[in-house]
């Protein structure tokens, strides 16, 4: 069987997971002459055109429908850098253009053909890199993300957002300097509506033009990895844009999309669901997750709205019935499994996140269990529960107390990542410093707060631009961060502040080394109602190696506070969340404490501290007797 006969019959049994090097355009020399041959994959067109700029967009160059609904043309008028489309007669006799699905580039929107282009062969710097990260057990390494909005984080002055070149000299120096050990964007991908912030795509193997060229964004990796940061992309796998010159309805039938109407329409977000039952839309998913992980080095994919994929009332339209009449998508359920096992026996250290709100599945433990096989999942609930606790007055605190305690009782049923994404800063959600109850003064200090309660629990953390700095207004995807914020003292003491928690938990190994494991926490005390103040013990491998972190969540300072401690001996504070450097306060911190033999809870001994108001203070052992 020839090479291009097995990629077609692959891509038919949802087998060819490199289908792009067979579909799009690629130049190729047939006998003598040198040319580009177009491959489109469209079953039941009645006939499909090639037109662009090479041929005045006119029907002089036909294609030829070959074996399985897949139409093919090799010419030697099209050049590298030219636009093309193609011009589909769809089943009904309709005809529209339509872009190319496997094209690497695309004119800049609001325009929309493809272009033809080869992205040029890159030798890669970053091996020491790779072979670091093939090396370690990433569950047992801090993973401390920054969300990017590529549009919105910085732009031009007449507000076109940086290239990629230009992010590759600003945005990579900043995250260093804070602290960050992965940047995640959010969808770099080919979409036509820049208020869909990306996740309305058409282009599932091209980097957005607003952002450069392809070979830019390898550079921006590259020397990422050069820096120690991670890259990290949102992909949507479920659902496309529903534009007709896109894939919807490509051949005049639902050829990417659900054959039931309902369960092919996402009336949420107005846009249509892949048919993940179908083995050439596995083959082109798959491709497009192998392709920006190949082609760009990239760390890890977040595949969005992973309960989209896995209930068929998840939407707020009609449900689409079945055989068993339950709500379980098992097309699914199984094509994530499918993903997850060929993307980790490829790249094994590549990481695979889901953004998914439900418990009904487990998502992040083995297939063979009867899981999804991701390395993490977003902890939507601990999002959920944390900031419905800090909008509240204070007052009321101490009767809603389970809402900051209750994700310590399921903390182990998934490997988490804590994530205050831009979800949370939008559409009149308010920024997180707007959330915070009371006046400004005490907004920043509850800011403080959060952050150190979101480092010190157990999981995976990852906190959306602006938010580093306390940024009060809601972020707007149309213009650039605030960045005029930082010219306010307290903000840049914030901005501060996060830099030095950044730099401590990647500095302190009980705060991640065992992330996902009991034995890394152990509460002092969970049921100080009346206080309002949480304290536990986060431990790494080395039994000497823990910290104890007290979080008073209510304006009053608490004196002569007592802890439960494991060790005889002498304990000193580390961080206190209210030193004036912060935005606080004190001058200086609590004096070293040191235990007196008196029991309190499990703990033969204890020591007592002053507690800030709305602050939280973390203590190491300095001197102890195990």
């Amino acid at each position: 069987m020839s090479n291009e006969k097995n990629q077609l019959t692959l891509f038919e049994t949802g087998e060819n997971f490199y289908s792009q090097h067979y579909f799009g355009s690629h130049p190729v020399t047939r006998g003598n002459q040198n040319g580009f041959i177009f491959r489109v994959w469209a079953p039941n067109a009645q006939k499909i055109w090639l037109v662009g700029e090479f041929n005045q967009w006119d029907r002089s160059l036909p294609m030829e429908k070959t074996e399985f609904g897949v139409w093919e043309l090799f010419s030697t008028l099209p050049q590298e850098g030219e636009l093309y489309k193609y011009l589909v007669k769809q089943i009904d006799g309709r005809e529209v253009y339509k872009m190319d699905p496997f094209a690497v580039f695309f004119e800049k929107r609001p325009n929309n053909a493809s272009v033809i282009y080869r992205i040029p062969q890159k030798n890669w710097q970053d091996k020491t890199w790779k072979k670091q990260k093939s090396q370690q057990t990433h569950f047992k390494q801090p993973l401390n993300i920054f969300e990017v909005h590529a549009s919105s984080w910085q732009c031009e002055e007449d507000g076109t957002p940086y290239t990629m070149k230009k992010l590759k000299d600003t945005l990579i120096p900043y995250v260093k300097k804070m602290g960050f050990s992965h940047i995640e964007f959010m969808p770099l991908m080919e979409h036509p509506f820049g208020a869909s912030w990306g996740y309305q795509l058409i282009g599932y193997f091209a980097l957005c033009s607003y952002y450069g060229k392809p070979e830019e964004f390898q550079d921006f990796v590259e020397e990422c990895h050069l820096n120690n940061i991670g890259v990290l992309i949102d992909w949507v796998p479920g659902h496309f844009c529903i534009n007709d010159d896109a894939l919807a309805y490509y051949d005049g039938t639902p050829q990417f999309e659900y054959r039931d109407p309902i369960q092919a329409k996402n009336v949420r977000w107005g846009s249509l669901n892949f048919d993940l039952s179908k083995p050439q839309i596995q083959s082109f998913l798959i491709s497009s997750a192998l392709y920006w992980i190949d082609t760009f080095h990239i760390d890890g994919i977040r595949v969005d709205a992973v309960s989209n994929m896995l209930y068929l009332d998840y939407d707020e339209g009609p449900v689409a019935s079945t055989l068993e009449n339950e709500n379980r998508n098992w097309a699914g359920f199984y094509f994530l499994q499918k993903l997850n096992a060929v993307i980790k026996r490829i790249y094994p250290n590549v990481l695979m996140i889901a953004e998914e709100s439900s418990s009904e599945t487990p998502i992040t433990g083995a297939i063979e269990n009867g899981a999804l096989g991701f390395d993490y999942k977003w902890d939507l609930g601990w999002m959920n529960d944390t900031l419905r606790f800090y909008e509240m007055d204070a007052a009321f605190r101490k009767y809603n107390f389970r809402l900051i305690t209750f994700s310590f009782m399921y903390m182990w049923n998934e490997r988490y990542i804590l994530p205050l994404s831009h979800d949370e800063v939008v559409h009149g959600k308010r920024s997180l410093m707007h959330k915070m109850w009371g006046d400004r003064y005490k907004q920043f200090a509850q800011l403080r707060n959060l952050y150190v309660y979101m480092m010190t629990h157990p999981g995976k953390k990852m906190l959306f631009m602006g938010s580093e700095w306390g940024q009060f207004l809601e972020w707007n995807s149309d213009k650039s961060l605030e960045w005029i914020d930082l010219e306010d003292e307290l903000n840049a003491r914030m901005h501060y502040f996060t830099q030095t928690l950044n730099q401590f938990y990647k500095n302190e190994k009980a705060l991640w080394e065992l992330d996902h494991s009991s034995k890394s926490i152990e509460m002092i005390d969970a049921d100080n109602h009346e206080e309002t103040i949480l304290s536990f013990i986060r431990k790494g491998e080395n039994p000497k190696d823990f910290l104890i972190i007290v979080l008073n969540f209510s304006p009053i300072e608490r004196q002569n506070f007592t802890i439960g401690v494991p060790f005889p001996g002498t304990y000193e504070e580390i961080l206190n969340s209210e030193m004036q450097e912060f935005g606080g306060t004190w001058v200086k911190p609590n004096q070293v404490s040191t235990t007196k033999i008196e029991p309190f809870k499990q703990f033969a001994y204890q020591i007592k501290t002053i507690v800030p108001s709305l602050g939280a203070i973390i203590l190491k052992p300095k001197e102890i007797i195990i």
